[in-house]
Parts: C-alpha cells; sequence; structure tokens
C-alpha cells in the first residue's frame, strides 16, 4: 500500500465552501509547510479558494527532516521519468480525495509546484482525466524518457489527457536546476499543443521572488475567473 499524504490546508477566508482548490507541491528536501504560506498570500486574489500543501511521501534521502516525492542520486539516467511514473498515482489518488472532501469537480483544481514538486504537477497534470483549471512550475523540469528530446515529447503524446493552461517561472541564476530547463520545458509542452506562459526572474536563484508569486497568484485568478 502506498504511503497516506497529507500536510497543511487553508480554507477559504471568510467561511464558506470553497469553490475552487489549489495545491502545492514542494520540492526535494522540504515538506508542504514550505509551500503553504503562499496560500495566505493569494487568498486576497483567489476568494473562495482552499489551499492544501501535501507532505511527499517519502522520507528525503539527504535531508534528514525533509521529505522527497521520489529519490535521487543526480548521477543515474532516467531516474527522474522513473521516479514521477511511480510517485504519480500516489498523488493522483491524493487530488482526487481533496476534491472529494472539498465537493468539488476536476476543473476547480489547479496545481502549483516547485523544483521537484513542478515535475510532479506536470506529470501527473497532463495526465489528469479533467484537466485541471491552471498549472505553474517554478524552478522545475518538464521530466520526459530518455534524453528529454523531441522525440521524447513525442512518446509520451498518447498518455496526455488535459491541456490545461501552463505558467512557468524560473530564476535565471538558478545552480541547481539550470535556467535553460525553461525553454526546453516550453519547446517540448508547444509540441503537445499544451498553451504556456513563461517568466525569468532576474537575480533570482533556486527560488521564487515576489514577481514570481504576483504573476502565479494572477495565472491562477484568471483561469479560475474564465471557470
Amino acid at each position: 500500500m502506498a504511503p497516506a499524504i497529507d500536510g497543511p490546508r487553508l480554507e477559504p477566508r471568510g467561511g464558506g465552501p470553497a469553490r475552487r482548490l489549489v495545491v502545492f507541491l514542494h520540492g526535494y528536501g522540504a515538506d508542504g509547510n514550505d509551500l503553504i504560506d503562499i496560500g495566505r498570500m493569494w487568498q486576497d486574489v483567489l476568494p473562495g479558494t482552499a489551499f492544501v500543501a501535501p507532505h511527499a511521501p517519502r522520507p528525503c534521502g539527504q535531508a534528514p527532516v525533509g521529505r522527497e516525492w521520489f529519490p535521487l542520486t543526480f548521477r543515474e539516467p532516467g531516474e527522474r521519468w522513473r521516479g514521477v511514473e511511480a510517485a504519480g498515482p500516489g498523488l493522483d489518488a491524493f487530488l482526487d480525495q481533496e476534491l472529494a472532501r472539498h465537493r468539488l469537480p476536476g476543473e476547480a483544481l489547479a496545481l502549483v509546484g516547485f523544483s521537484q514538486g513542478t515535475m510532479m504537477a506536470l506529470h501527473v497534470g497532463l495526465r489528469r482525466a479533467v484537466p485541471p483549471a491552471a498549472i505553474i512550475g517554478y524552478s522545475g523540469i518538464f521530466v520526459l524518457p530518455g534524453d528529454g528530446g523531441p522525440e521524447a515529447a513525442a512518446a509520451v503524446a498518447g498518455a496526455v489527457r488535459s491541456r490545461p493552461p501552463i505558467l512557468l517561472v524560473h530564476g535565471a541564476d538558478d545552480d541547481l536546476i539550470p535556467v535553460q530547463a525553461l525553454p526546453m520545458a516550453a519547446s517540448a509542452l508547444a509540441s503537445l499543443d499544451i498553451p504556456t506562459e513563461w517568466h525569468i526572474s532576474y537575480g533570482i536563484g533556486h527560488g521564487i521572488d515576489e514577481d514570481g508569486l504576483r504573476l502565479g497568484g494572477a495565472f491562477l485568478a484568471g483561469r479560475f475567473g474564465r471557470r
């Protein structure tokens, strides 16, 4: 049985039932507490929205108090692809459970990932039977099999069930996942006919700045507002 996934939550400000659900997916070695405060920042622009930031199901192999969606050695070819494939079903089931908890339809969901969480958000979000309202990926990678080139994107086309609007944000000075990951992801997503916007945060490393947070909140407000 897969480990249970849970984490901190924020109910809609002012009470009342949630009309939308935003799920934050943290990076390698962190946990859900790392991102849940973004929900507090976005409550004004996303009224009626519930937020949840689940802790990844595995203790992190390289951070004693952190969590991981899947293990990384940073040496083994293909480990990211194997990782998202293995971790995807458990996250997908959690999303269904959270939507049911709030009695919301699948289109009321948005995914927001950071780093390894972006890998999970893109992998799972594009395979949902009902397209999410949006996906935001901060400082991450669109994981594909093999070398990740155009042929790899074509190879996963049959698995793509949803084409939600996507925003990718990356720090220009990221020394953990180089900024070149952003245009590579945008190109691969475009080849799959998935609408993608992007922003590079200059002077920022592996993190999220105020501009990235502002753009993310506005992106979700615009996509939810069209539903």
